[in-house]
């Protein structure tokens, strides 16, 4: 009997030494409803309901780890990827090194300076892309500078080179700029060019939309990379905006009034007063009724019957 017991509070979850305990003290033929309730006197807790209550600790995992819990995700998420929040960007590499060489040489350090600028911004998916006979020896013309630029972002996976192959002699090219629309559109990314692509909006409508509302244009500054503040026109996104997944809207900004408290418009007046934050904005008659506890509906019906007359 004494064993049967045991065995049905162990199966219960409840520990081998409090069963013990409750057995020797209430006597072996107990009853077991006597002994549930001196356990959970004794304060004796299953272990199930134990590793409940008992919160699990927080493992910090590092990121890019396979591990999904609930704790790391929460833990990761100040420390998210920028790809979250940050536009992928998609470099027009020829237009960028001709820009910066002043049309007259490929200059790969504009490349590079482009690809900084974003990097510092945070963005991790960089793309430029080259036309591969770009990698050839430099020529009379079309004379390269630091072309030892484009080896290094090739090995960094940011560099991509377009096609290209000769034929009887003749180079044969890929079209490029196809390859940077259709890149930025399936990324839902930027273009940076300086070029309109007015033939591929007239190829595709739906990259007419792309190439209208997601070209971020750009000049060189003293080497110094530098792309407008307000890449859509003076009422559109700013630059942060453009180049987020989730841009911000700015806070209404309320213009004082030039008159102050003297400003007689009431509730009519279009600027912001700072004196009267919680009231509500009546016109000076209306105030002056107030005053005077005249009702707004009897002054009212005075101002129709002089404008009747």
């Amino acid at each position: 009997v004494h064993q049967s017991k045991l065995d049905f509070f162990c199966k219960l979850g409840y520990g081998k030494q409090d069963i013990c305990k409750v057995l020797e003290s209430l006597g072996r033929e107990a009853l077991e409803d006597d002994v549930l309730k001196e356990l959970i006197r004794m304060g004796s807790k299953p272990q199930a309901l134990e590793s409940q209550a008992q919160p699990s600790p927080l493992v910090l995992v590092a990121r890019g780890s396979c591990s999904t819990t609930a704790g790391s995700k929460w833990l990761g998420e100040d420390e998210s990827d920028s790809s979250d929040y940050l536009r992928p960007i998609v470099i027009d590499g020829s237009n960028v090194a001709m820009s910066h060489g002043n049309k007259e040489v490929f200059s790969c350090w504009g490349i590079q300076l482009a690809v900084d600028w974003f990097r510092e911004r945070g963005h991790t998916y960089i793309k430029v892309f080259v036309p591969l006979w770009r990698k050839e020896p430099p020529r009379q013309d079309s004379p390269i500078a630091d072309q030892h630029i484009l080896e290094e972002l090739e090995k960094q996976s940011i560099l991509v080179y377009t096609p290209s192959r000769k034929v009887k002699g003749k180079r044969v090219v890929c079209y490029d700029d196809r390859y940077i629309v259709k890149v930025a559109y399936e990324k839902d990314g930027v273009i940076v060019s300086n070029d309109h692509y007015r033939d591929l909006q007239n190829e595709n409508p739906e990259w007419k939309w792309f190439i209208e509302q997601r070209l971020l244009m750009y000049s060189f500054v003293s080497n110094r990379f530098m792309p407008p503040d307000d890449p859509l026109g003076r009422h559109g996104p700013t630059l942060n905006n453009f180049l987020s997944k989730k841009p911000v809207l700015p806070e209404p900004k309320w213009q004082p009034c030039p008159y102050g408290k003297k400003c007689t418009y009431g509730n009519k007046c279009k600027f912001y007063h700072p004196e009267r934050p919680h009231q509500p904005q009546l016109s000076v008659a209306d105030e002056l009724r107030a005053k005077i506890n005249v009702p707004l509906s009897l002054g009212k019906e005075e101002e129709k019957c002089n404008c009747s007359r």
